[in-house]
């Protein structure tokens, strides 16, 4: 007792508590543990206490009382070697075990004896030797529960002590008794009853508070063995269902457990169903347990799953409430939604760590994302999950993401709403993919697909609009970057989105002015259009409302000051157009708010716009081409923004006068001076104001401005103002836009210009232009073209004007127009090396040095474009005026009909002169405004009505004639197909020399495009009338020529010109119509406008859904059918109907008609107005697109291609030479490669689509594909041997190229359906592959023909056939060794031969290459040997091994 006593006086360090005990305490306590006496009746329970104490103190440990840890002077291993023994040598055993426990809870009944058994026991210090204890060694609990006969015992001491502490919490030294109980238990080395155990710790879960419940769930797969695991997993997913509280604890056990796959994917079933009554807390642990338990089978099915049920847009406010609450957000709220934030935050993390070390769920996210076909069913996760797989590029997802947002993206699944309410909701969480998200949108910019790029702009858009400023310096920078890189499409993108950016935040723009500023050192690679708009967002910068970005003014104005000065043409037009931008933002007008009168601009800064316009105007007065670009730019600046009225007085003043001054001259003066031709007064439509009216003096200013050049050229340049004709258009221009800005649209002032004469010369001189000399001819080309674009400027002045005066007199002013160009096309026709004076100023001018060589080419290609001729033409009617150009080559299968060789003849016998195209002089003409346009809207005049009706009385109304329909409908297809088709469209290749196919659409280009179909659509009504007048046109004509096109009364040039008003009309039609924007969102409104248009037509007018609409619009086009006066109208005609079948919800159901309405046409006999049959490239171009549509919409096109190759050609063999099918017209000798190519690349199309095989498919899907690829084989077979009558080179290349696709689809496709039906249909599969075998073989022989030629054109496609023709062979006798017929298959040597079959005799002395061709034959004998004699006869082998002779002429394709 006295060693007890001096031992309880040391000071322990209780671990874990951080408790110290003082001499003193411990000097109480001693007292009252030795003074006190045990009550009599707790004898028995003294007696089993000392038996506890006593076989401790033998073992080793000596227990302590109050806060004293318990001593130990052995390992804890000894001392549970000397318990046990201790134990079982008693004699009293197992008697003696009960009262050792019974020892054990009277000891630990006092709390503080409790706590201590609970804690680590301390190494026993004795005198000299401190190393015989470990320094840590386990708490005496935990010591007797590894002693096997003790544990049971033990453990229901423990847990029976666990609810007494269950509602104490953690005590004042932060120890939860509860919890360190349970880490009693925690990795045992053994556990003698798991399965009592688990039991009972379920049985505390059920009654314990919730803090004890997660401590005992989460302990679980420390405390029980893997035989429990499965058990107690179906007892914690029960649990699971019934208290959300513990989804996280449960979750992390369950993660823990050793489970069965079953058992996994019950319990993952289980928590999925629960994941919407989840926390939001709690999710992340949920998520992450979904995605940590799948396997590979599931991996999909749980994704899909998942990405179902969890709505991360319920994990935040509606923008509405997210308002309210900002105005008064407490604390609490603010907390609330960062916990939000920071939830989403770990989901994604959860996710993000699943696809970084799973590669199966990366897949299952991908394919997941992908296989929704519904816009409204994407969701924010998609995007986020879509940015995770980016930033972790896991197992390569990065290319991944990209190519499924790029699918989602064109095809509109997933839009612009969706990403903006993902950046909006989860900006925070967005943030950081910063890096990925920024990737993206530059990967999308730079797509050559136009639909995806403005997806991207919208992620740069948003990313700059809601991240930090360092996010916004990023932005800003890779979209300078694009800028820079000179890519058309891209370029326009990042400065469109500058610019907005710029318009929106003005003041942060403001701190990264500098980057954007460093553009200006780029602009070499720059188009006009995009220079315009970088000084437009500059100058906003700089000079804006605010002047935020002021620090770059004075570099501005440097810039601009050296561009003006240089003598390079190229960086005058760059200084001129930002001037004009510069004057744009400081002269602009600001309205000024809360009723506040407007002030006027300041004197300084309206000082400072004089200076720089002064300045502009000095720098281009020496220069005709600066002063015009100067003219356009101020009267597009004039046109597009609102400047402040002293600016625009001041503008206005001086161009009033100037014109006045430099251009025009009154009607009583005579006109003087020496002139390469008289001078005359033409096309006065004023006649009754002849003495005092004014004419525009035309012809003095070239002759004098020639006269300028040439001293120019003699002398050194002098800086005084030149007037030259160059600006006349420019300048009347910008005449006309200030007064109507002064006039609010108004015209009176200067309405006398429609009208008004114009001093030339006579045009009769022009039959003349063979007598003139080159110098006097390039006067009167000159002289037309300033002529003409007068005429263009003035129509494009007053074609709104509503008056029927005017209106004629604009109608008139289009006749001069037709009518001058067919006097052009003479004139330059004889006038070779011209160059026109340039109509386009802000493009380069090395476009029209070159043009001198380009010229005579498109001069010579005239007649091979078919190019319409005409007689010579008569000045008062409209009918002889020409088309202005030919139809666009954008679609040149879509082009007018070629002119034959016989008809040039005739036209060159009867000495008519013809006249160059003008197609390739577009550039040189003034650009038509959108307005002109609705001149359309006027009816047409054609001959008949003149016929029928006095032509004073048609005078009346003012109507369109067929040329100028023609003129206005060839401006307005180049305006929609430059507009509305696809950026990738127009861009060139890498090496051409950028010919700028803006050139001529300077105008046009700052309208969008949305803008340009909201005109054509209200242009409808319109182009339907001038539709239903042809068609009704030509229903007339073949209603009075008894059903032919050229009946004796046909006048020729009427027909052509009508037929190309015809092909006009659709033409436009199916551009309009093909816009992408049409399939936005936003649009939808527009395209059923566009489509009721139609509709109405057929049916009047009535509230219709858009399957309606697409109905009715179809049926009224499918009218014109009838009516077609060519191949290639009847084609656009045949791919407007594809266009607007496509605007439903169902194309499929219009494809019958279409492909009836196709093969109609295939099988009419096409015929010019002249009486000759149709041909030629264009015809055949025509041809083949026709065709593919036929077999693209028929409802069997393997049918479709047998009944041609099988029925129609064969009538093609029997008919004359000259002569065509009789069925189908259409075929003929000439065409035959049309048809062929089209047949073969369809078939190899067609069975790239059969379904591929599998093994688990029914007898009946077996049958029905392979009766399919029987068809297939068969049509393929006549396809191949057509090449022994038709051996042309092009046929040889279509059948080469094409036979080696099929042959690869039949390996990939039809090899596997053999393999499955070998057994079932084992003569069906012998058949085909007989028929198969012959196809192949003609190949072979076409290989060696090619060889033998030595066609490199043909031998090209020799090395990858011959590769897959011995692959057929090794596939072949694959088959039937899995079908167990491997004694099928024999090998024989095939000669080479010739196309004919005659065997290549230089070859002979070699064994040729190998075949295919096997046939599985029956495995009756003699069976096998009849077929092995027909080979023989027939010298074919059946199959080639590895020592098969190679012929040596393809040693060098397939030698191994």
């Amino acid at each position: 007792m006295m060693r007890k006593k001096r031992r309880s006086c040391v000071e322990t360090v209780v671990e874990g508590a951080n408790t110290t005990t003082t001499t003193n305490s411990t000097t109480k306590a001693k007292k009252s543990r030795t003074t006190g006496r045990p009550p009599k009746e707790s004898v028995s329970d003294d007696t089993n206490q000392s038996v506890f104490t006593k076989f401790l103190r033998e073992a080793g440990v000596t227990v302590k009382r109050g806060a004293t840890s318990n001593e130990i002077a052995v390992d804890q291993v000894v001392f549970q070697k000397r318990i046990e023994q201790q134990l079982r040598k008693n004699p009293n055993y197992p008697g003696i075990i009960q009262e050792f426990i019974t020892g054990l809870e009277s000891h630990i009944e006092d709390p503080e004896n409790f706590k201590n058994c609970l804690l680590p026991c301390v190494p026993q210090l004795t005198d000299g030797d401190g190393s015989s204890v470990s320094s840590f060694q386990e708490s005496l609990l935990r010591m007797l529960l590894g002693i096997e006969i003790l544990q049971t015992s033990t453990i229901n001491t423990l847990l029976e002590k666990l609810p007494e502490f269950m509602l104490d919490g953690a005590g004042d030294a932060g120890i939860s008794v509860p919890r360190i109980i349970i880490n009693q238990l925690k990795w045992l080395d053994r556990v003698v009853d798991s399965k009592e155990l688990a039991a009972k710790l379920m049985e505390l879960v059920s009654v314990a508070p919730v803090d004890v419940q997660r401590d005992i769930i989460t302990s679980l797969p420390e405390i029980l063995e893997d035989s429990q695991h499965n058990d107690i997993a179906r007892e914690l997913n029960s649990l699971l269902q019934t208290n959300t509280q513990l989804t996280v604890p449960i979750l992390d056990a369950l993660s823990s457990l050793n489970l069965s796959s079953s058992l996994l994917t019950e319990v993952r079933g289980a928590v999925m169903t629960t994941l919407a009554a989840v926390q939001l807390e709690d999710l992340p642990v949920v998520v992450k347990f979904i995605l940590h338990s799948v396997s590979v089978l599931d991996a999909y099915e749980v994704v899909n799953n998942l990405r179902k049920k969890l709505e991360l847009e319920q994990c935040v406010l509606p923008p509405a409430l997210q308002l309210s609450q900002s105005r008064t957000r407490s604390d609490g709220a603010a907390a609330a939604a960062s916990t939000a934030g920071s939830s989403v935050a770990l989901i994604l993390d959860g996710i993000k760590s699943a696809v970084r070390f799973q590669k199966t769920i990366s897949e299952a996210w991908l394919k997941a994302i992908d296989s929704v076909d519904e816009s409204e069913n994407h969701k924010v996760i998609d995007l986020l999950v879509l940015f995770i797989l980016h930033s972790t590029n896991a197992n390569q997802s990065r290319r991944g993401a990209e190519r499924v947002l790029k699918s989602k993206v064109r095809t509109g699944l997933i839009q612009e709403a969706l990403l903006q309410k993902t950046f909006r909701d989860h900006s925070q969480v967005m943030r950081g993919y910063f890096p990925s998200i920024l990737a993206v949108a530059q990967c999308l910019l730079r797509s050559p697909d136009p639909c995806v790029v403005p997806f991207g702009g919208h992620m740069y858009q948003l990313s700059f609009i809601e991240f930090d400023s360092y996010c916004q310096q990023e932005v800003v920078g890779s979209l300078v970057t694009h800028v820079c890189s000179g890519v058309g499409g891209e370029v326009d993108m990042a400065l469109e989105l500058l610019c907005g950016l710029v318009t929106e935040k003005p003041s942060e723009m403001a701190l990264y002015a500098v980057f954007v500023k460093g553009i200006l050192d780029y602009m070499d690679n720059l188009t006009p259009q995009q220079i315009r708009r970088l000084f437009h967002l500059l100058s906003r910068l700089a000079f804006g409302q605010q002047q935020q970005g002021a620090h770059i003014q004075d570099d501005m104005h440097i810039v601009i000051r050296k561009q003006l000065s240089s003598m390079v043409p190229k960086y005058k037009r760059i200084g001129i157009i930002g001037a004009v931008m510069i004057v744009g933002s400081m002269g602009a007008f600001q309205p000024k708010v809360k009723e506040v009168k407007d002030q006027p601009l300041p004197q300084e800064t309206f000082r400072q716009v004089t200076a720089l316009l002064e300045l502009v105007r000095s720098s281009s007065d020496s220069s005709p081409e600066a002063a015009a670009l100067y003219y356009d730019e101020l009267a597009n600046l004039i046109l597009s923004s609102t400047l402040d009225p002293q600016v625009q007085e001041n503008i206005a003043k001086s161009v009033l006068d100037d014109f006045q001054d430099d251009f025009v001259v009154d009607l009583g003066k005579e006109i003087t001076g020496s002139f390469p031709f008289p001078a005359r007064l033409m096309y006065n439509l004023d006649e009754e104001e002849s003495q005092e009216g004014i004419a525009i003096n035309l012809l003095p200013l070239l002759a004098k401005d020639i006269q300028n050049n040439r001293e120019q050229l003699s002398q050194t340049k002098r800086a005084n103002k030149r007037v030259s004709p160059l600006c006349l258009s420019p300048f009347f221009r910008l005449l006309r836009l200030c007064e109507e800005k002064q006039h609010h649209g108004d015209l009176e002032e200067i309405d006398a210009l429609l009208g008004c004469p114009l001093v030339i010369t006579g045009l009769d001189v022009v039959e003349k232009i063979n007598s003139l000399s080159k110098a006097e001819r390039e006067f009167l080309c000159n002289l037309l073209f300033f002529t003409i674009n007068w005429f263009r400027e003035v129509i494009n002045a007053f074609c709104r004007l509503k008056e029927t005066e005017m209106k004629m007199k604009v109608m008139t002013r289009l006749q001069n127009i037709t009518y001058l160009q067919t006097l052009l096309e003479r004139a330059l026709a004889g006038t070779s090396g011209y160059v026109p004076p340039v109509a386009n100023f802000d493009g380069e001018t090395s476009d029209a040095a070159t043009f001198a060589s380009t010229a005579p080419v498109n001069k010579a290609k005239k007649d091979g474009t078919g190019k319409k001729k005409r007689k010579a033409p008569s000045k008062s009617s409209s009918e002889n005026s020409s088309l202005l150009e030919e139809p666009t080559e954008a679609n040149e299968t879509q082009q007018e009909q070629p002119e034959k060789e016989k008809e040039k003849e005739k036209e060159k016998e009867k000495e008519t002169w013809q006249g160059v195209s003008l197609v390739s002089y577009r550039q040189f003409f003034r650009e038509l405004d959108m307005e002109v346009l609705s001149v359309l809207q006027c009816g047409l005049l054609s001959r008949s009505l003149l016929d029928s009706e006095l032509q004073t009385k048609v005078q009346e109304e003012v109507l369109l004639g067929p040329a100028e329909l023609v003129f206005l409908l060839e401006d307005m297809l180049r305006k929609v197909e430059f507009s509305l088709t696809s950026a990738p469209v127009k861009r060139a290749p890498f090496f051409k020399t950028r010919t700028d196919k803006s050139v001529g659409f300077s105008h046009l280009q700052q309208r969008s495009a949305k803008d340009i179909a909201a005109c054509c659509v209200e242009l409808l009504p319109a182009l339907c009338s001038h539709l239903e007048n042809c068609h009704n046109h030509f229903q007339t004509l073949l209603s009075e020529n008894n059903g032919v096109v050229d009946g004796p009364a046909t006048d020729v040039q009427e027909q052509q010109l009508m037929s190309s008003c015809y092909q006009l009309l659709l033409q436009v039609l199916n551009t309009t119509f093909s816009w992408s924007g049409f399939s936005l969102p936003g649009q939808r409104g527009l395209l059923k406008k566009a489509l009721g248009v139609l509709a109405e037509r057929l049916k009047g007018h009535s509230e219709l859904t858009l399957e309606q609409l697409v109905k009715h619009s179809f049926e009224y086009l499918l009218n014109f059918g009838s009516t077609m006066p060519s191949l290639s109208t009847a084609l656009c005609l045949s791919q407007l109907l594809s266009t607007v079948s496509e605007k439903g919800g169902n194309p499929a159901a219009y494809r019958e008609q279409t492909a009836s309405l196709a093969k109609r046409f295939l099988s009419q006999d096409w015929v010019t107005a002249s009486g000759e049959k149709e041909r030629g490239n264009k015809f055949n171009e025509a041809l083949h697109t026709l065709l593919r549509i036929y077999l693209d919409n028929v409802d069997d096109v393997l049918k479709a291609v047998e009944e041609i190759a099988g029925e129609r050609i064969p009538e093609l063999l029997n008919a004359p030479k000259n002569e065509s099918s009789p069925t189908w017209p259409t075929l003929n000798r000439q065409t035959f490669l049309v048809f062929y190519k089209v047949m073969m690349a369809e078939l190899e199309k067609a069975v790239r689509k059969i379904p591929a095989s599998n093994i688990s498919d029914n007898a009946e899907a077996q049958s029905e594909k392979l009766l399919t690829w029987n068809l297939a084989v068969r049509d393929f077979h006549v396809l191949v041997n057509l090449v022994k009558v038709f051996d042309s080179r092009p046929v040889l290349n279509v059948c080469l190229k094409y036979g080696r696709l099929f042959l690869e689809s039949f390996l990939k496709l039809g090899m596997p359906l053999l393999d499955y039906s070998f057994k079932r249909h084992k003569e069906d599969v012998q058949s085909l592959l007989k028929t198969f075998q012959l196809s192949t073989r003609q190949l072979h022989h076409m290989c060696g023909y090619s060889k033998i030629h030595q066609d490199t054109s043909l031998t090209n496609h020799v090395p990858a056939l011959k590769k897959s023709l011995e692959l057929f062979v090794y596939r072949v006798k694959a088959t039937l060794t899995l079908n167990n017929c491997q004694e099928a298959f024999w090998i024989g040597n095939l000669k080479n031969r010739n196309l004919k079959g005659e065997e290549i005799l230089s070859q002979r002395s070699q064994g040729s290459d190998e075949e295919e061709g096997e046939e599985e034959r029956s495995l009756l004998p003699q069976e096998k040997s009849e077929d092995e004699g027909q080979e023989s006869d027939s010298e074919e082998p059946k199959m080639i091994n590895g020592e098969g002779n190679v012929a040596e002429e393809d040693i060098t394709d397939d030698s191994e």
